[in-house]
């Protein structure tokens, strides 16, 4: 197993590497453990948040004790979340599984998640129209040619203006007019239905702070091939908050402008040969903390800096997407995971980080990309580690240009897994704004189950983002390629073989 493997589910815990190495880091599976399919406000947790596997509601099941958040997450092992790295964040010490879920007081009474979890008001979860349809990119809407120009990302520098799309420049107050934007509930670029169908490529949020240098896997024009000969059109990229802004102690090789215009090129190469890409704020921490897990919400400290940097650096191209914040779990710290989530609340749990900090909301992030003069299509995710949308509706933050997607992630261990459940929660948001499953995959080597997501997500419209394209083991990653050929593990043969089914 490569030692960049950070997607473990197993229960061994591994120390971190040293320099030159990357971190063997892990994450929690989102915590949700089943949809009620008459009642939303049957969501409920396992009462921990490490090394347990989810039970229902009432079931007595023991399950083993979180870690506390000080601790774990230092050593990013924590281990049950199916995907990156050091997650291990285990929020409240949840005492054993059995009574359930979450510390007292948390959602509900015995632990479950609070009515507000699907809370009247939130009624369905998202709805049908998922997101987009099909399309791949204009020809020339990302031309080859502007290169993000010198200053590159910092604040101020974004990509050259005339950058990839018309519309690019006008200034926010009025829908984009050229460019991929929302429009209903799916996506259009100048005038085409657009469906964001491809993959995750992992390592830009957890190589920079391993040791391992900014990238896993190439970086250039020989990483899309394989890509193109899959029909993916869209590439999501995980970035690390510190490495961004060369802050915390993260090498100055690999953060700071070395790692804005490392990510800005491999931006501008997806972009020059036809595809979407997707850029998530996906490692951070409050304070002095260096970025090495998965949080629970964005941190105020920096995030915001960040935002206002990536948004200046890519604003000229609206064929990039923000999603703001890769899986929020407010709802291990709070009560009230909704308001949390969109304005922003002071939260605990905070992994490798003692004490309380304070998270921002997705409104002021919004507020924030929006001041730039930026754009480009946002990404909203809902909480329980974005696999909760049941109450996206009513919490979302409001957008000016009208110009936001929904994001939710999906494994096969996760709470929402069927696709009565999808039905419930995914299809009502869908039928109002673009959605967008940022993150799909399953842990058991297989396809079946990522079989029967694209089966209700294709007629719902929904887009999906497979999870991920990266040399790694099938299971604990989970990866869909066995090498950078594109050779595809069981996994990635399900998306190879449905992919071009779908152009």
């Amino acid at each position: 197993m490569s030692a960049s493997n950070h997607r473990r589910t197993s229960s061994s815990r591994s120390p971190l590497k040293t320099p030159g190495a990357v971190l063997l880091l892990a994450l929690p599976l989102p915590l949700l453990v089943h949809c009620a399919t008459e009642n939303p406000t049957d969501w409920t947790y396992d009462g921990t948040q490490d090394g347990a596997a989810a039970v229902p509601s009432g079931d007595g099941a023991a399950g083993g004790s979180g870690d506390d958040a000080a601790s774990d997450g230092d050593d990013g092992s924590d281990s049950r979340h199916h995907h990156d790295g050091g997650q291990a964040e285990a929020g409240q010490d949840a005492g054993g599984a059995g009574a359930g879920g979450m510390d007292a007081g948390n959602p509900g009474a015995g632990g479950g998640m609070d009515a507000g979890h699907a809370d009247a008001g939130g009624g369905g979860g998202m709805d049908a129209g998922h997101a987009d349809a099909g399309g791949g990119m204009d020809a020339g809407h990302a031309d080859a040619g502007g290169t993000a120009d010198g200053g590159h990302p910092d604040a101020g520098g974004g990509m050259d203006a005339g950058h990839p799309d018309a519309g690019g420049g006008n200034d926010a107050g009025s829908p984009p007019t050229g460019g991929l934007q929302v429009q209903g509930n799916h996506f259009v670029d100048n005038g085409n239905t657009v469906r964001l169908l491809g993959v995750n490529h992992a390592g830009t949020e957890y190589t920079c702070v391993g040791g391992g240098g900014i990238f896993e896997g190439p970086s250039d024009a020989t990483l899309v091939g394989p890509m193109k000969q899959w029909h993916i059109n869209t590439v999501r990229v995980p970035l690390n908050e510190d490495c961004w802004l060369g802050i915390n102690g993260v090498a100055a090789s690999v953060s700071g402008t070395n790692y804005q215009q490392a990510i800005a090129s491999y931006v501008q190469m997806l972009r020059a040969n036809g595809m979407y890409v997707v850029v998530d704020l996906h490692w951070n921490a409050p304070g002095g903390t260096l970025a090495k897990a998965q949080q629970p919400m964005p941190d105020a400290d920096h995030a915001p800096a960040f935002w206002t940097s990536v948004a200046n650096t890519f604003k000229g191209d609206l064929g990039v997407v923000f999603d703001l914040y890769n899986e929020p779990y407010p709802d291990l710290g709070t009560s009230n995971p909704g308001p949390c989530l969109r304005d922003g609340c002071s939260l605990s749990n905070w992994s490798g980080y003692s004490g309380s900090a304070m998270a921002v909301g997705m409104q002021s992030l919004v507020n924030t990309v929006r001041n730039t003069g930026a754009r480009n299509v946002i990404l909203v995710a809902g909480w329980g580690y974005a696999n909760y949308v049941g109450s996206w509706l009513q919490f979302a933050p409001t957008d000016p240009l009208n110009n936001l997607g929904a994001s939710f992630h999906l494994y096969n261990p996760a709470g929402c897994n069927t696709a009565s459940c999808w039905s419930q929660q995914v299809a009502p948001v869908a039928a109002k704004v673009p959605v967008v499953t940022g993150e799909l995959g399953e842990t058991d080597c297989a396809q079946s189950f990522v079989d029967s997501y694209f089966s209700w997500a294709d007629p719902a419209g929904v887009s999906y983002l497979g999870w991920a394209w990266n040399v790694q083991n099938c299971s604990s990653f989970p990866a869909l390629i066995t090498d950078y050929n594109g050779t595809p593990t069981a996994l990635g043969q399900g998306f190879k073989t449905h992919l071009p089914t779908q152009q």
